[in-house]
Formats: structure tokens, sequence, C-alpha cells
């Protein structure tokens, strides 16, 4: 064989392959056998179906744990905040009526709205805006996150908002809504600065928040509660920031952020000399160690919604939602 014919086939052995290959990618094309990286490449968290059904399996679990006081049913549905207040929340009723609910009422979601980000990276996860038969007129949000596809959706958020509170969120030409980084400067206060913002605020104050009843009306109520005679009330407020209970944002129309965010809370009530604390209720008891004599210490975990404006504006709470996890006698 001459040396320009070994060249010759070469070259055909080459061309012969590279035809295949394309072949091949085309057929892999053709029916849908694409490997996409999700970690690197800004898609949908979830299809409108997806965020529908798992916004049903969610309130059929609640039901099902809120009619047995049986936070096993529903623990595979949420995390985070909600995965806190609910556990507790059943342990104590479960503790009062181990036979179950007697006034269980199944929870009804209707009206349903999904706001779904189209991003990169984990977790993935969505915002549904409900109408409750539950809570007055009040509109029910769930956040649904998930940390891989092979995961369920799990509810990790939960707050109520008076309806029309909620702006509009800045969206796509698809429909698709955009998610703000943690770390994002462009609203008045980072999200991932959130959660430290506020708990400074009930601590002492400040202009970085607008007056209502999840700001100043509850260090409002602070105060006339510390005046009561005979009984020392302290509270510690404590950032949550990580892992579960990161903060969640969504852009607004206007370039500010609807921020989802946690906070971890104390209250010790001491007695004075000679007296003892006030009774707490059953469901409190249910959670208590201890036996309560001069002190109650009560832990709570609280999950906010809050408009984060662009510019020096002061962010609104528009929701928040603390429910009692554990507690502890002196």
């Amino acid at each position: 064989m001459t040396r320009e014919r070994s060249r010759r086939r070469l070259r055909r052995r080459s061309r012969n392959a590279l035809i295949a290959a394309s072949l091949t990618a085309l057929s892999l094309t053709a029916s849908g056998c694409v490997v996409v990286h999700g970690e690197r490449v800004r898609l949908p968290a979830a299809t409108r179906a997806e965020a529908a059904k798992a916004l049903a399996a969610f309130t059929d679990a609640y039901n099902k744990a809120d009619k047995a006081y049986d936070s096993s049913l529903d623990a595979p549905y949420v995390t985070g905040p909600l995965a806190d207040i609910d556990a507790a929340r059943l342990k104590a009723g479960h503790a009062n009526s181990p036979s179950g609910n007697a006034n269980h009422t199944p929870l009804k979601l209707t009206d349903a709205k999904f706001t779904i980000p189209r991003k990169a990276g984990w977790p993935r996860w969505f915002v549904a805006d409900a109408r409750g038969n539950k809570g007055g007129d009040f509109r029910w949000l769930l956040v649904f996150t998930r940390d891989g596809l092979d995961e369920r959706w799990r509810a990790a958020y939960l707050t109520l908002a008076a309806p029309g509170s909620v702006p509009e969120f800045a969206t796509d030409g698809d429909g698709w809504a955009e998610a703000v980084p943690a770390d994002s400067a462009r609203p008045a206060v980072p999200p991932q600065e959130l959660s430290r913002s506020y708990t400074a605020y009930l601590q002492n104050g400040g202009k970085g928040f607008a007056d209502g009843r999840n700001t100043s009306g509850l260090r409002a109520d602070r105060r006339k509660a510390a005046k009561r005679p005979g009984l020392v009330r302290q509270f510690i407020d404590e950032p949550l920031t990580h892992g579960e209970y990161a903060p969640l944002a969504l852009r607004t129309a206007d370039g500010g952020a609807l921020v989802f965010f946690s906070t971890h809370h104390y209250e010790k009530q001491t007695a004075a000399a000679g007296t003892s604390v006030p009774a707490p209720n059953k469901d409190v008891r249910a959670l208590t160690k201890g036996e309560v004599k001069q002190s109650l210490t009560l832990e709570s975990i609280a999950n906010q919604v809050a408009v984060d404006p662009l510019g020096s504006a002061p962010v609104r709470v528009l929701g928040r939602v603390q429910g009692l996890t554990a507690a502890e006698g002196e």
C-alpha cells in the first residue's frame, strides 16, 4: 500500500466516524434522550402540574396527621420551620388526646396560584398561594422545596397574608419567576441578612421595618407583657439562616424581593419571690420538661414573609406564623 493510499483510507475512516457520531447525536436529540446538567442550566423548578400535585399531596398528609395527631403521617412532606412547628403542635395534641383530634376539620386549599422560579442548581423551590377554609380571608402562602430529582417536594414555609398584599412578581416571557440570590444587594436588605436584621429590630427597635402587627405591634405587646406586676419576662431572638432554614426570595416586578425567612425565639417568665408563674395551658404543659415553679422558658420557631424593597424604604412584614416547639420549667 502506497503512502498516498494510506492517507486516503485514514481520511475516509475519520469522515465515516464523524458522520456516525453526528447521526448518533441527532437520534438522541430526536428521541428526547438529552442529558441536561441542572447544576449549570437555568430551568423551571417544577412544572405547574407538578406544583399542583405537590400541594395536593401535602394537604392530604397534613389532614391525616391533624386528624390522628400523628406527626409521622406528614413528616415526609414538611421540612424547615414548618416541620418544627407542625411536629410540636401534633405532639401536644397527641399528649392531650391520644385517640386523635375530635375537632378535626379538613384543610381545603382552593384557587391556588403557583409562582415558579427558573434557576440553576439546588435546592429547587416554588411558592403556592391559595385560599384556605381556615384563617378567615387570609391567603395561605406555602414554599415547597427539594434538593434533588429523586426527592419529594416538602413544604418549608407556611405563612398567611392579607388578600392583595402579595406584590406582583417579575416573570419572563414564559411566565417563570426569578429567584433572588441570598447575597443580592439589590433589595434594601440582602435576603441572607433579613433574619438577623429582624431579630435585631425585635430586640432594639429601629427604622428598618415598617410599622405593623409583626413589627412595632409585636414590640408593643412585649412591652405591655413586661409590665405585669410580680412577673419578669425576658425575650431572646435569634436568626436562622442555614440549611432547611435558609431564606428564599423571589424578584418582584418593581425590582425588590419577596423573602421567606426563619427566626428562633425564647421567652423566659420568672415569678417574684413568694409567687409562682401563671399555670400554662395544657398544650404548653405537654411540651414542658421539668417542674414549673419560679420560671418557665418557652422556645419557639417562626417563619415570616416580607417585602424587601429597593433603596432605603423599610421592609414590610406581610405575614408571620410562630409556634411553640419546647418549654422548660424550673
